[in-house]
């Protein structure tokens, strides 16, 4: 682990705070969808999908250990209009990781389990990062990008982009299909911008589970 704290998740207490955590961004996410602000829709175009189930299948035998919370996709869906800022602060959407399977984790440094499971990310993105696949964390802080940014530096987060959406509008989008109750929230998305499975809550996801998940959905 890259913690000085050893993360064995999920545990109860952890997966429990990230539930709280997902109550209070479910409250912020509702009001941001009153004011038409979210932006967090998948295509819905399951027919762009029809290979994604075979990949589903194949990690189901995998969602165990560290990674049992882990949730496969019974029907598969694009996911390419989810929305949000890159490290620039320009608005992008999943569809320009195309071509690579992303691990999409949202997450807020006001979250305990979110802080306690970066560090991790960022090991996972340093070990398996490639041209075939990427970490991709998407931070739901309001304001500026101090609180994030600092968090960063101060706890050694090297390997992954600061993407962003202060609106919380990606939250509040998943939410609407699903797929958000808590937080941190992480997508498994395939090269297709398909959904292969996702999971509410933190994981260790430096863990030899996870990479073995990783290495089966990606196909290395």
């Amino acid at each position: 682990m890259t913690t000085k704290t050893p993360l064995r998740l999920p545990s109860l207490k952890l997966v429990g705070i990230a539930v709280v955590a997902g109550i209070i961004a479910g409250a912020a996410a509702v009001y941001i969808s009153e004011t038409g602000s979210g932006n967090g829709g998948a295509d819905m175009a399951a027919g762009d999908c029809n290979a994604t189930r075979e990949i589903a299948t194949r990690i189901k035998p995998l969602l165990k250990g560290e990674v049992a919370a882990m949730v496969a996709a019974d029907e598969p869906k694009l996911m390419t209009s989810v929305a949000f800022n890159d490290p620039a602060g320009k608005p992008m959407t999943l569809d320009q990781f195309a071509g690579k399977t992303v691990l999409l984790n949202i997450w807020a440094t006001w979250c305990f389990p979110c802080r306690e499971e970066m560090p991790a990310l960022n090991t996972l993105e340093k070990q398996l990062g490639s041209d075939k696949f990427q970490v991709v964390p998407v931070n739901i802080d309001t304001g500026d990008d101090e609180k994030p940014k600092t968090f960063f530096s101060e706890t050694g987060v090297d390997a992954l982009n600061l993407y962003r959406d202060n609106t919380i509008g990606v939250f509040n989008g998943l939410k609407k299909q699903g797929l958000a109750f808590g937080l941190p929230v992480t997508l498994l998305i395939d090269q297709k911008g398909c959904l292969i499975s996702s999971m509410n809550g933190p994981a260790a996801w430096d863990s030899e589970d996870a990479k073995a998940l990783i290495k089966a959905a990606v196909g290395i």
